[in-house]
């Protein structure tokens, strides 16, 4: 059994409150508001994120929350804080597919390097710290018999995409990448899929804000795949300048493997216009 820091503990502690209250909700009728920009919300969203900030605030890191930003509620980062998404794939909460994450992750020097993922309808925990990346099931909420896991750079083609539910360049991009089989869930289970050896590549070509991807970078990163943009340069965060929003990113099993999918990516961008 890994033995994780107190921060990663902590981390961890506060996700599977949230994943438990999140649940609870789960089990109601759910209702569903529109944020400014059109998305979905529910009140799982607003109770999962006042757990997590309440159970993270004594340790007097900045907290940049998807929920308090929508309220207006910006923390001053820094060169470390915490990224929060209470509730990454609520269409997926609404559908009750279960394919919806509770998302914590620590971001040092613009890059993230603690990531916390719960699938509280799935029974699934993941972590990744610089020690490595794991999975356990839940059990009464509490995680059972961590696995470590990694990326598996030599696999066949196996990509996480739509191509009914995405950007007119995948199809490009399977064409040159191809014969690629779709592996594709909600949320951000897409990077613990790449992250445990279950697909080989993630285009993005559709807007993400940093809270979507920061905890799934870390947890791909310490098990051995990329997440960099298209363009090829690191990812960074704590973009106040763009609203936090993400460029289209490159996410696989490897940084050559990340290198790669990228390349694919902008040759595609080019004949999609």
């Amino acid at each position: 059994m890994p033995t994780f820091s107190p921060l990663a503990t902590r981390m961890l502690d506060a996700a599977l409150a949230a994943s438990k209250v999140i649940l609870e909700h789960y089990q109601q009728h759910i209702e569903v508001e529109r944020k400014d920009d059109g998305s979905p919300v529910t009140a799982a969203d607003a109770a999962g994120e006042a757990i997590i900030i309440e159970m993270l605030r004594d340790l007097d890191i900045p907290i940049l929350g998807e929920e308090s930003v929508a309220d207006g509620k910006i923390p001053q980062l820094g060169s470390r804080f915490f990224v929060v998404d209470p509730l990454d794939g609520t269409k997926e909460y609404i559908k009750r597919n279960g394919e919806f994450t509770v998302n914590i992750a620590l971001v040092e020097d613009g890059v993230p390097t603690h990531g916390v993922i719960i699938a509280p309808a799935l029974n699934s925990a993941y972590i990744g710290t610089p020690d490595g990346s794991y999975r356990a099931a839940i059990e009464n909420c509490v995680p059972q018999a961590w696995e470590r896991i990694s990326t598996n750079p030599k696999m066949e083609c196996k990509i996480v995409a739509s191509r009914s539910h995405a950007h007119g360049a995948i199809k490009h991009f399977l064409d040159e990448a191809g014969p690629c089989e779709d592996v594709s869930v909600g949320s951000s289970l897409k990077f613990c899929l790449v992250a445990e050896g279950a697909a080989l590549h993630y285009p993005r070509f559709t807007p993400t804000c940093e809270w979507d991807i920061a905890a799934g970078h870390a947890i791909l990163s310490h098990a051995g795949g990329a997440l960099i943009e298209a363009t090829g340069q690191p990812m960074r965060y704590g973009k106040n300048d763009t609203d936090f929003l993400n460029p289209y990113f490159a996410a696989a099993a490897s940084p050559a493997c990340a290198i790669k999918c990228a390349e694919i990516m902008m040759r595609a961008l080019e004949k999609a216009r």
